[in-house]
């Protein structure tokens, strides 16, 4: 199984990949009953505000999840840089979605392997403690990456996990 990444920001039909499965990502976010992701129409106008920060900002990096050379998912990493913060993060997953049938295939671990060693530097990854399938996934995931080199924190209802990622292969 070969898994791959793609900068997308400069390719209309991955950018239209995305946007025909985001409905599908929501609906997933949204079967977790959090209260933060409702359902959103297909001519929803934030949808169109939420694409346009993704492709246009060049502090967001969207990119397409490819098993061989089909598309099987997406994931938005985001240059964080945020003032004050301490330590800093140089990275953050903002959104991170592979399609039902392609789960629990290793196609999840595999590309988030390859995003931390594209974007070498200091990551934070969220999750929301009601949503123990994604807590669970990136423990397993960082533990793995880094051999338990990570730290760990729960608060309000948030699980964070930070790490530094290698440097790129």
């Amino acid at each position: 199984m070969l898994v791959s990444i793609r900068d997308c920001r400069h390719s209309k039909k991955d950018q239209q990949w995305i946007e025909s499965v985001y409905s599908e990502y929501l609906d997933s976010l949204a079967d977790l009953n959090t209260g933060f992701f409702p359902v959103m129409g297909g001519d929803n106008a934030r949808k169109e505000e939420i694409f346009a920060s993704w492709f246009a900002s060049d502090r967001s990096h969207p990119l397409l999840i490819l098993q061989e050379s089909n598309s099987v998912g997406f994931a938005l990493v985001s240059r964080s840089n945020i003032p004050g913060a301490t330590p800093a993060v140089d990275f953050r997953m903002a959104e991170f979605f592979v399609r039902k049938p392609h789960r629990k295939s290793g196609i999840g671990r595999e590309a988030a392997t390859l995003i931390f060693d594209r974007f070498a530097g200091e990551w934070e990854i969220l999750e929301y403690l009601r949503n123990p399938g994604a807590v669970a996934f990136w423990r397993r995931v960082i533990a793995g990456y880094c051999g338990n080199n990570f730290t760990e924190r729960t608060q309000s209802g948030e699980v964070r996990q930070r790490f530094k990622s290698r440097k790129s292969k």
